[in-house]
């Protein structure tokens, strides 16, 4: 069930237009994803959200393939299937194969494995790491 409509671009006021602009020039696209068409229901959350995730997915440090992945991982970490999906497919334009999904997928599964033992088992974290 959707929390809120979606806000397409005809019925946006000029703030969630402007936002919306500066995505399709940003990614190249003729259309905002839903994930924007909803959280428009909230225009300043809408321009700040997208401010911040521009900056943060910006090629830095980490290449942007790097970062897709990363967010991949998180999504799937969390089980937000929609995340899951959009991440999935940037990080598949920026070059990600499907032998490098499985083994991100299994880091994923391995880490979320140990760190539910070190968590139940309350670790004692070793002087050296910290």
């Amino acid at each position: 069930m959707v929390a809120a409509r979606l806000i397409e671009y005809a019925e946006a006021g000029p703030e969630v237009r402007a936002v919306y602009d500066d995505i399709k020039r940003t990614r190249n696209v003729p259309d905002v994803n839903n994930f924007w068409k909803i959280i428009a229901n909230h225009p300043p959350t809408l321009r700040r959200t997208w401010e911040s995730l521009k900056e943060t997915m910006a090629p830095g440090a980490l290449d942007p393939l790097t970062k897709e992945m990363l967010y991949l991982a998180v999504s799937a970490a969390h089980g937000c299937e929609y995340c899951i999906a959009s991440h999935t497919a940037a990080a598949r334009k920026r070059g990600m194969t499907d032998e490098m999904l499985g083994e991100l997928l299994a880091v994923v599964g391995m880490a979320s494995e140990t760190n539910r033992l070190v968590t139940g088992w309350r670790v004692p974290l070793e002087e050296a790491f910290r």
